[in-house]
């Protein structure tokens, strides 16, 4: 998906801190670790997710979660045993932490918008490209009636609306779920001029509202 949103080049791997050689390789440790020993990779996340909970409390604070930084993982139906206990998902396991994420694929927000046993607490937003080969993936998200985050070049150019749906902005929290499901979150590109111009050139990046 990410491939025919255009997006590639722009994205959270290769922009920002992603882009130094020690970042890439910790996240590929946890890639080879979750897909040859997901045993160990939920033994881990479970041991950091604790550890956060424990670290908000001490601030009188609630944490939020963001499992798919760059990849779109379909977390919802990954069941996983820990202590001879099988839980659905890591959602079911944690069930009072708050979990969010952005997707590219469209038939996830189509089962989160319809609930089919979606879990509650896990936050699902599309991902909107300009890029022609994702027009009929956008499209299928409008007519849905999801919440769909679209990337502008720059603030300037975001819009009130955006094919006739309310634009909030997308920058100033990451409290998505707290976000009207039939608006539209709006994001301003960050990252070097070259970044952001490969992502204007495969039109994942718009300049100009619609």
């Amino acid at each position: 998906m990410a491939e025919k949103a255009g997006c590639i080049k722009s994205c959270l791997y290769y922009s920002g801190r992603g882009k130094f050689q020690n970042v890439q390789q910790a996240r590929l440790n946890r890639t080879k670790l979750y897909l040859n020993n997901q045993a160990e990779y939920f033994n881990q996340l479970i041991t950091e997710i604790q550890a956060l909970i424990k670290k908000a409390a001490k601030k009188e604070l609630r944490p939020l979660i963001r499992l798919n930084g760059t990849s779109d993982i379909r977390w919802e139906n990954i069941g996983f045993v820990f202590e001879d206990n099988y839980y659905r998902n890591i959602f079911e396991f944690f069930p009072n932490v708050q979990f969010m994420d952005y997707t590219k694929i469209p038939n996830r927000v189509d089962s989160k918008n319809g609930l089919n046993n979606f879990p509650s607490n896990y936050d699902l937003t599309f991902s909107y490209s300009g890029a022609p080969a994702f027009k009929k993936y956008n499209q299928r998200a409008i007519d849905k009636g999801v919440r769909i985050a679209v990337v502008f070049d720059r603030v300037e150019t975001i819009p009130l609306q955006f094919h006739g749906r309310k634009v909030l902005s997308g920058d100033d929290n990451d409290l998505t779920f707290t976000k009207d499901k039939n608006s539209i979150l709006a994001l301003y590109a960050k990252g070097s001029k070259g970044e952001i111009q490969a992502g204007i050139d495969t039109n994942f990046i718009l300049t100009k509202g619609a």
